[in-house]
């Protein structure tokens, strides 16, 4: 997020060599096969590498009593946030198939090692941090342009981030901050999607999974929802979402997408809560209008995203039976849940190589960009605490060929009166490129 950030970042990208940032016309839940073009097999992948340099304290506590952590010393970490392989196969009449396989963080660092001097047993060790992911799989049966049924595990497109999570799709070292808060990033889950072009638009309907209430907090809202602990993905309640973008005028997409679901009762065992707690729906709404505009070597994207859960009270009682829900805004890092989030981004570059003959007639850009966002995970009517962020960003992104990436950026994560502001340094390098 908001570092001194050396990333690494490798993507695949769906469409034309010669255009780095198209990525961000075309949905993700169907980039696999964009690119396709008669070919049978497609292969890529995408990842990030990054070393941050953050000039505030990393002590967990530093929400609950900020003035004792005040004048922490700066501290740096390497990370992989995400290395992603695709691969997509065309079996003719309409038939393809997409997956997306993703290490997240370098994976989960397990493995089984043999001890000879302990013994001489096996152990399971866990390294390190991290995740590995099964993002996409799913077939797809095409009618027409207009007509395509998908069904597997699919990204659900809800907001920008999640519909162009790809590296090159975004200024920022990582994903904007806001949607990668509050929301699952990137949301996938299993279920049928409908999609299709038809003129100037562009539609997908999903059915998923719902979410899980047990999963929410104050600091990522729903974000955890898509969580599950079995080797099975919990289908007992489900979720709808519907997304449009138009492109009628050149260069600009603009994108609206909803969700709506019920959260609660959707767990394992189906018939564990009883008696009041049957009339706890949780109800999540979602809404978001989200923007990119590709021409006269500017580029600008933004989104505004806006969510209510009911019952979140009864919800947070529930996860949290220890912690009241009485003025939880007045502690500082227990696990409440609010009813409301919100977050919102605009971020504008102008390609300076573009009034540089030789530079622009080699395909080199080099993009001046600013970045706001503002976002909340805790929305409250009296609330002054450290879920209320504004984010400022400036800084370069460098094209020495279409696919690749060099950024550098200052941000500075700026909170309320009372807590101390977290500015950092970013510098990252990216690709995007199918590789057959």
């Amino acid at each position: 997020m908001n570092n001194f950030t050396l990333g690494i970042i490798f993507a695949t990208a769906s469409l034309s060599v010669n255009t780095t940032t198209a990525m961000a016309q075309v949905s993700a839940a169907d980039s696999v096969m964009n690119h396709a073009k008669g070919n049978k097999l497609s292969v890529g992948g995408y990842g990030e590498a990054a070393y941050s340099r953050n000039f505030y304290s990393d002590n967990g506590n530093r929400y609950t009593t900020p003035s004792l952590y005040k004048k922490d010393p700066s501290h740096g970490r390497f990370d992989i946030p995400h290395a992603v392989i695709y691969l997509g196969y065309d079996f003719g009449k309409g038939w393809t198939m997409g997956t997306e396989i993703e290490f997240e963080h370098g994976g989960s660092g397990s493995a089984i090692e043999y001890e000879a001097d302990e013994a001489i047993e096996f152990e399971h060790e866990t390294e390190k941090g991290g995740e590995v992911e099964l993002e996409q799989f799913w077939l797809q049966k095409s009618f027409s342009k207009a007509f395509n049924i998908k069904a597997g595990h699919i990204v659900v497109p809800f907001g920008l981030t999640n519909a162009h999570h790809e590296p090159l799709n975004f200024f920022t070292v990582y994903r904007p901050e806001g949607e990668n808060t509050i929301l699952p990033c990137t949301w996938h889950q299993t279920g049928i999607s409908f999609w299709g072009r038809t003129g100037d638009f562009r539609y997908e309907a999903q059915m998923i999974a719902g979410l899980d209430a047990y999963h929410f907090s104050r600091a990522n809202w729903i974000q955890g929802g898509t969580s599950s602990p079995f080797e099975f993905e919990v289908a007992n309640k489900y979720g709808f979402l519907a997304r449009v973008d138009n492109y009628t005028i050149p260069g600009l997409r603009i994108g609206v997408s909803t969700y709506a679901g019920q959260a609660m009762h959707n767990n394992v065992p189906h018939d564990s809560e009883k008696g009041e707690k049957k009339k706890i729906k949780g109800n999540v709404y979602l809404g978001s209008l989200d923007f990119t505009y590709n021409k006269y070597n500017w580029i600008a994207r933004g989104n505004i995203d806006y969510g209510y859960v009911s019952n979140a009270k009864e919800i947070a009682q529930l996860s949290y039976p220890n912690v009241q829900y009485v003025k939880p805004y007045e502690s500082g890092n227990g696990k409440y849940f609010g009813s409301h989030a919100m977050a919102m981004m605009l971020e504008v570059g102008y390609d300076i190589f573009s009034q540089i003959h030789k530079l622009r007639e080699d395909n080199q850009r080099l993009y001046v960009f600013g970045h706001i966002e503002h976002y909340d995970s805790y929305i409250h009517a009296t609330t002054k605490q450290w879920t209320n962020r504004t984010i400022l960003a400036t800084g370069i992104n460098y094209y020495p060929i279409p696919q690749i990436a060099i950024k550098a950026e200052y941000n500075y994560r700026n909170l309320k009166k009372g807590y101390n502001d977290e500015p950092s340094i970013n510098i990252g390098i990216a690709y995007e490129g199918f590789f057959l």
